[in-house]
């Protein structure tokens, strides 16, 4: 029996993952390393060949890791969970005309529900995985918060982790910097793993192509959404479309009208298949309203409570005042922000902690 406990380390391949696993086994826990495989690539008929978290290379680097340093290895076939939550939530925020963030929903609804299932089956006490995190134990409650490497921090997309999921949860590389983890990994005698590339595609988009992820999943979609209308503002039509679920706020490329000026997607409306476009300026929006909440540093969000606001993984953040209303929270920004796109997540911050997040519904 190890002294720190058993732990799960979720494996995928990566120079993160691995890394993790090595110094949690050297830091005296019993490790047992597990890989996810949730798609295939081959499935999703797009013409890349399988890279990142889900081929056989970065199935068979998880395993050599772990034989190598003499601790169990398994890999869980969740296809079929993340088929019919993940990837059908992605396609019906489409049609809905919002922007889905499939990651987000990805690591709080489907891969922390299985480690956490297969973590009880195997007597584990704890999981682990490579994110750039740190999770802390402050006033009866576990604390997500960003990682001291704020280029690689990932506090953003995994807030929607419950409170058992973070009271199990351990992240080896919180207090690290991603140079610090390539030179680990090449002490560790992982030469490969500190050239290896990072994928930041959507895994079961690999050509980064959504419009044809939609088309070749959804039957006959073209047909019934091509030439609805570009309008201004005002009603004005300007021109006809490809069809309103292969655009998104803020989108300026690729619109094909030519107005004189440039233009962007203000607003989508799949009722009637329109795009709206206006200025520069039309993007700009002082409020919010996001629902959808999961409570993280505090219980509940009060009237009047400040946080810095991020409606974007790269969004560096815009103070708010936020207020209950309904089932979500109304937010107030100190100025107006860019391109508030509904379906994206919203993350609330007290410093580096993260207070809560939520779906982005609408914006005003």
């Amino acid at each position: 029996m190890s002294k720190n406990g058993r732990v799960l380390v979720a494996m995928s391949g990566g120079i993160d993952s691995t890394v993790s696993a090595v110094m949690l086994h050297d830091q005296g826990y019993e490790v047992v390393g597990i890989t996810m495989k949730t798609w295939d690539y081959a499935s999703s008929g797009g013409g890349k060949k399988e890279t990142g978290c889900c081929n056989l290379d970065s199935f068979n680097d998880a395993r050599l890791a772990a034989v190598q340093h003499g601790f169990p290895h398994y890999i869980l076939d969740i296809r079929e969970e993340f088929g019919s939550h993940v990837v059908e939530n992605f396609i019906e925020e489409y049609l809905a005309g919002r922007t889905p963030n499939p990651c987000v929903l990805c690591n709080t609804h489907i891969k922390w529900a299985a480690l956490l299932k297969r973590a009880n089956a195997l007597n584990c006490d704890f999981i682990a995985t490579g994110h750039y995190v740190k999770v802390r134990e402050e006033n009866n409650r576990y604390v997500l918060s960003k990682a001291r490497d704020l280029t690689k921090d990932q506090s953003y997309v995994l807030w929607g982790l419950e409170q058992e999921c973070l009271s199990r949860s351990i992240y080896p590389l919180g207090d690290l910097l991603k140079t610090e983890v390539r030179q680990i990994a090449l002490d560790m005698g992982y030469p490969e793993l500190s050239k290896k590339a990072e994928s930041y595609e959507i895994c079961f988009v690999p050509d980064n192509d959504y419009r044809g992820f939609l088309k070749r999943n959804v039957p006959g979609l073209e047909e019934r959404v091509d030439n609805g209308n570009f309008v201004l503002t005002d009603g004005t039509i300007v021109g006809q479309h490809r069809g309103y679920p292969f655009y998104t706020i803020g989108q300026r490329k690729g619109l094909e009208v030519a107005l004189g000026r440039p233009v962007f997607v203000t607003a989508i409306q799949p009722d009637t298949n329109t795009v709206v476009l206006g200025d520069a300026a039309e993007l700009q929006q002082s409020e919010m309203w996001v629902d959808g909440l999961n409570m993280v540093k505090y219980a509940t969000i009060t009237e009047g409570m400040e946080a810095v606001a991020r409606i974007r993984y790269r969004d560096p953040g815009t103070l708010a005042i936020l207020s209950p209303e309904g089932t979500g929270v109304q937010v107030r920004f100190s100025h107006s922000v860019n391109s508030i796109a509904p379906g994206q997540s919203a993350v609330f911050y007290e410093g580096d902690d993260v207070i809560a997040g939520g779906i982005i519904r609408k914006g005003y």
